[in-house]
Formats: C-alpha cells, sequence, structure tokens
C-alpha cells in the first residue's frame, strides 16, 4: 500500500465583515487586462518572452472543447491549480491549452496569471515556521507524544485574518508574524499554495490544497472579502442553513471525509455549529509521500526504546543503510529522509542523550533550526535505525492562542471581524485542533484537524564516527518540510512510538 500524508484544518467562523480592498479588485481587472494586452489581436496566438505556460486555473472550472453554446452541458472540467497558456481571448470566455491535453475554453475570470514565480514568499514562510516554533513552546507542555500542523492552522487563521479589523487584525498579525500590507500577504499566501495545489510531475508525491466557505442562509458578505477568500485561497461560498445544526454539521464533516480520502469522518464534534453561527471556513490539505528510498520490511525488527534513562519497551525498528544527509550540532543529531524526488522530507532531530528532548525542546528556535540544518550534508554510509511509529493529538487552542497575543479575537466585547460584513459583533469562541501520524516503511500517513468557532457575544550531540550512526531509539523531535521554500508543515515529538 502507498502511503499517504493528509493534513485537514476546519474553521467554524460565525463573522463580521471585510473593508472593501480595493486593491484586490484592481488586481482582477489587471489580470483580466493582461491577458486581454496578450490577445489584443482577437484570436492572436499567444507569444510572449515570458514561458509558455504563465496562467492558472484559479477555481475548478467548466470547460468546453468547441467553444460555450447556450444550453449545452459543458465536456468535463479542470481543477484548481491547473496550468496553462492562453492561446486565444473570445467574449467572455478564454481558450486554453493545460499543460497536457487538448486546447479547451474557460470562463475568463477562471483564469489568472501565475505569480508563485515572481512573488516572493521567504518571508511568508519564515512568519510561518516563526509561528510554528511559538506554537510549539506553547503546546510542549503537554505529556506524551505531540504532533499538528502549523501550515494548515496559519492558512485557515489567514483566512480569518482577511476579516479582521482595528487592534485584533493588529494582534493577529503579530501573533501569527504576518507582516506588511494585508493585500500582499493573501497574494503571498496565494502563491505559496502554488506550491502544493498545482499538478506536479514529482514521483511518489501528491499534494493538494482545498478551502471552502460555508455561509449562513440570507447572511451577506462584502464582495471583497468574498474575493480575497476565492482568489487567493479558492473558498467558494456554499450557502447552509445553520438552524438546522445536525444537517449543516453533516454537509461540513461529509466535504470534509471526501477531501481527506476518509481520514477525518467526524471533524465538527455535536454542539460545535449552533443556529448562532454565521460562517465555517474549512481547509483541507492532502499530502501522499513514499520515501525516496523506501525501508525493507523484512528489516524491521523489534528493538528496545528507551523511553526515560531507566524505562524501556520493545518496538518494530526500521533499518538501512544508505546515502543520507545527515549532521550533528550541540549535542544532537539531524536526519533528512526525503519523499519521492526530495522536495519534501521530513527531518528528524534526535538529542544525543536519552534524557536530552527538554534540553532540545528548550532551544527549538527558528534560528537554532537554521544553524543546525546548516551541518547537514550528504554521506555516503549512515545507518539509519528508525521507528515505525503511529499517533494522535488533540488541542483546544483558544488559551494557547491568547497567551501568545490574540486576546482580542476571543473577547465577545472587543473582538473586531468587521472586515466581513460591517458589524463588530462577533468573536472567535473555540478553536480545536486534531492530527494523526503513521510513520512506516513505505511512507507517512497521517491527518490533522482545526475548528476555529466565532460567535456573537451573547454567545457563552557529538559528532559521530564512520560510519555514522543515527539510531532513533529515545524520544525525538521530528518535521515535514517543503524543501523548495522551507515551509514547516507538519511537527512533532515521539516519546513512545507504541502509544
Amino acid at each position: 500500500m502507498r502511503s499517504c500524508l493528509v493534513v485537514l484544518l476546519m474553521s467554524v467562523i460565525c463573522l463580521g465583515c471585510n473593508r472593501a480592498e480595493d486593491a484586490r479588485r484592481k488586481a482582477v481587472e489587471n489580470n483580466l487586462k493582461q491577458i486581454e494586452s496578450a490577445l489584443k489581436n482577437g484570436h492572436e496566438t499567444y507569444t510572449s518572452s515570458e514561458p509558455e505556460v504563465s496562467h492558472v486555473i484559479a477555481t475548478e472550472t467548466e470547460y468546453y472543447t468547441t467553444g460555450p453554446q447556450q444550453g449545452r452541458p459543458p465536456d468535463g472540467k479542470l481543477p484548481r491549480g491547473t496550468k496553462v497558456s492562453v492561446v486565444e481571448k473570445s467574449g467572455s470566455y478564454v481558450l486554453v491549452k493545460p499543460e497536457s491535453g487538448i486546447e479547451v475554453y474557460v470562463a475568463a475570470d477562471s483564469v489568472r496569471q501565475e505569480e508563485s514565480t515572481t512573488i516572493d514568499v521567504s518571508g511568508i514562510v519564515e512568519g510561518g515556521n516563526q509561528f510554528a516554533f511559538d506554537l510549539y513552546q506553547k503546546l510542549r507542555s503537554e505529556e506524551g507524544n505531540l504532533f499538528f500542523s502549523p501550515s494548515s492552522i496559519l492558512t485557515a487563521l489567514a483566512m480569518t485574518f482577511a476579516g479582521a479589523a482595528g487592534e485584533t487584525e493588529a494582534e493577529m498579525a503579530k501573533t501569527l508574524h504576518l507582516n506588511g500590507p494585508k493585500d500582499q500577504l493573501h497574494d503571498g499566501m496565494h502563491a505559496l499554495q502554488a506550491y502544493w495545489t498545482m499538478p506536479d510531475k514529482q514521483k511518489d508525491i501528491r499534494l493538494n490544497l482545498a478551502n471552502r466557505l460555508w455561509g449562513n442562509e440570507g447572511y451577506e458578505f462584502l464582495p471583497e472579502f468574498l474575493t480575497v477568500t476565492r482568489d487567493n485561497y479558492g473558498a467558494e461560498l456554499a450557502r447552509l442553513n445553520f438552524a438546522q445544526t445536525e444537517d449543516a454539521r453533516q454537509a461540513i464533516n461529509g466535504w470534509v471525509k471526501d477531501q481527506t480520502e476518509d481520514k477525518i469522518t467526524e471533524l465538527l464534534p455535536v454542539g460545535v455549529i449552533s443556529a448562532q453561527t454565521k460562517l465555517v471556513l474549512t481547509n483541507a490539505v492532502y499530502f501522499h509521500g513514499a520515501w525516496s528510498d523506501p525501508f525493507q520490511k523484512d528489516r524491521t525488527k523489534d528493538e528496545d526504546f528507551h523511553l526515560t534513562t531507566t524505562d524501556k519497551i520493545k518496538v518494530p525498528m526500521m533499518h538501512r543503510r544508505d546515502n543520507f544527509r545527515h549532521g550533528a550540532a550541540d549535542d544532537l543529531q539531524i536526519l533528512e529522509l526525503p519523499y519521492g524526488d526530495g522536495s519534501l522530507s521530513m527531518v528528524v532531530l534526535l538529542p544525543r542523550e536519552i534524557d536530552g528532548l527538554l534540553d532540545l525542546e528548550s532551544r527549538l528556535t527558528l534560528q537554532n533550526l537554521q544553524r543546525w540544518m546548516a551541518s547537514v550534508k550528504h554521506e555516503d554510509k549512515v545507518k539509519v535505525y528508525l521507528p515505525k511509529f503511529k499517533t494522535t493529538s488533540q488541542f483546544q487552542m483558544a488559551d494557547t492562542l491568547k497567551s501568545m497575543g490574540m486576546e482580542l479575537a476571543f473577547d465577545g466585547e472587543r473582538a473586531d471581524f468587521s472586515g466581513m460584513t460591517g458589524g463588530r459583533n462577533l468573536f472567535l469562541s473555540a478553536v480545536i485542533h486534531k492530527a494523526f501520524v503513521d510513520v512506516n516503511e513505505e511512507g507517512t500517513e497521517a491527518a490533522a484537524a482545526t475548528g476555529i468557532v466565532v460567535k456573537p457575544p451573547s454567545a457563552a550531540i557529538q559528532a559521530p564516527k564512520e560510519p555514522s550512526v543515527f539510531r532513533a531509539d529515545h524520544p525525538f523531535v521530528f518535521m515535514i518540510r517543503d524543501h523548495r521554500n522551507g515551509a514547516i508543515m507538519f511537527l512533532g515529538r515521539i516519546t513512545n512510538p507504541l502509544e
């Protein structure tokens, strides 16, 4: 069975409104002008000094092979993120050619200029990684294994941030390390997600992202807010009657189940949605990754894993001797295990001492990680011993986020989410995060879910000797990183592989 990694992020929101964002509207208008300019001769073949594939399908859209005709059903759909080259413009439709496939007609407003190669996402990645470690420092006080998805949490909170205003917006920006102008932030988030949503040709790696807004029937949202969430996050608005709480809950949970290939079946528990709910924001990330070189199952043996200096248990220990990226610094070893073509990898931080986890965690910062990773280099012969492990984590994160500086967002009297509808009568009432990970000989399988609920105020080591040996037989920290941009997608620790 091929391994997969699934992450789901849910945000349940009863929100206010969004101030007009003229910049976003202008961006859309400019995009269409660019397409029209490139195709100014009507049916002229698109030629440019830019790469042939310079546009992308912004939202899932229907296509026609011989041109749209009134009353005629479409010939199929192009998924969001499909790379296309623009061939010609014909009225409100554009003739495009995907990287593989025949030329088809799609609605002009479904095509946007590819931005991932022109927008610098390094600031957002750095801020997101800083948020990841800030959050880890708050969550690590819980005993046992720990696992969560900072990138997925940040995506949902960034969509929520689009509707924040005033001091609430300022607090969220500081806590989440969202720096710079708001419109540039959302453009950057779109570019970052483009790494994950666009079809790729990577070996044994799939990384997809889906977002959706669920609004209460009859509750109006500013067009500018819907434009930001649709164009930058691909989050279309669906309508539900939240007075029918169980029906609404089942509808959202069903979407979640589909997006995560049945890994998360009951994200929203009974009671999370109420008749006061106005909006639910959902985010689902799906990652399917096999090790570049899998571990051989017949080499997995039960071996000791040291829980403490005095207690140990038997666990299935995988083993390989191969070429790895490996390093050592500050009394710890660093191992990088690539997936597929190596664009994503798992990084394991292993303390030299059996009881060294607490010290490692206290020094787990973005600056230290960058320094530790600088010690990593290719080594021809590394003996790797890594336990198979499977674990789940669940957090009530409202108090955690408040302690990190996001107090106003949870204050029923002072919260300002007027960036969605114009009113200041809503606040975040709960943030719930669940995560699951399973690591085995073939790769990694994981799922994570976060719920953000908003209600009205009335609602209540030394350097190893040759050959290098990396024996993860005691507690360690691990993460899954996008090697292309450095984004930390998942972060956690293992204190007991059997829990």
